[in-house]
């Protein structure tokens, strides 16, 4: 049977390369974004590369309930047996402390990380197939498990999903649905420069003198998590590179 995979914030980095690394696995996949433009142009790339599987895309902005509810319910019916749900849409807005902090920032942080989550996965869950393996993986962070100086809000929500996911699992245990939470420390995607409101060469000298982890690395272990036989489950898996000790302490050459 072919499994239907349900990604968030599809078209671009992390999201991105599960589809990427997904599609190739041959799972048919459910991609949705803000930006619609960039998914067109990931569903026509995967396509072209793997013709055999299928894939829904659709423009969804996450801190939206509203649209939420409407999108997933309006889905075809083709696309309304789920076995996999990975809530990955979430973002980093500033870098300051907490008396400097930017009050939209904290907005937008807590919409998306957290209220983001909640809705997507209150309309998903009555849809996931759980006669044929459901599972439910959260996208969290070292930030989630540590706080770091200026980090408050978005470690706070980081901290929130950690929670959230211990308590879906409870929740969720005598449905069968597994619960993962995957917790990565440095990854070089557009996240600095999203957090730095679009100063790339900030965002850049993030990572320099380290080789942080890829979106690749991080689908590659989710491809990992969710082909565990049936009565296995990783609950918590945090992932760091090799040069990153805490969220902090980084060996830079």
């Amino acid at each position: 049977m072919t499994k239907t995979v349900f990604i968030t914030g599809a078209s671009s980095g992390i999201g991105q390369a599960c589809a990427e690394v997904l599609a190739k696995e041959g799972y048919n996949l459910l991609l949705c974004a803000r930006r619609l433009n960039r998914l067109e142009a990931l569903k026509d790339a995967l396509l072209a590369a793997y013709p055999t599987i299928q894939i829904h895309i659709f423009e969804l902005d996450v801190r939206d309930a509203e649209q939420v509810a409407n999108q997933i319910e309006g889905l075809p019916p083709a696309w309304k047996k789920i076995n996999v749900l990975i809530n990955n849409a979430g973002l980093s807005q500033g870098l300051d402390p907490i008396q400097n902090g930017d009050i939209g920032d904290w907005d937008r942080m807590i919409d998306t990380n957290i209220k983001g989550l909640l809705y997507v996965s209150k309309s998903v869950i009555p849809l996931m197939d759980t006669e044929n393996g459901a599972h439910i993986v959260n996208l969290g962070s070292i930030a989630g498990k540590e706080v770091y100086p200026n980090g408050n809000v978005y470690c706070a929500t980081k901290h929130a999903v950690d929670a959230l996911t211990k308590a879906m699992r409870i929740d969720l245990l005598t449905q069968g649905i597994k619960v993962t939470s995957i917790d990565p420390g440095m990854v070089e995607t557009e996240f600095s420069e999203v957090r730095f409101h679009g100063d790339r060469e900030r965002a850049k000298n993030v990572y320099n003198g380290v080789q942080a982890l890829t979106g690749k690395d991080i689908a590659e272990t989710i491809l990992f998590v969710i082909t565990r036989p049936a009565h296995v489950n990783i609950n918590d898996l945090l992932i760091m590179p090799t040069a990153q000790a805490t969220g902090t302490i980084v060996n830079r050459k």
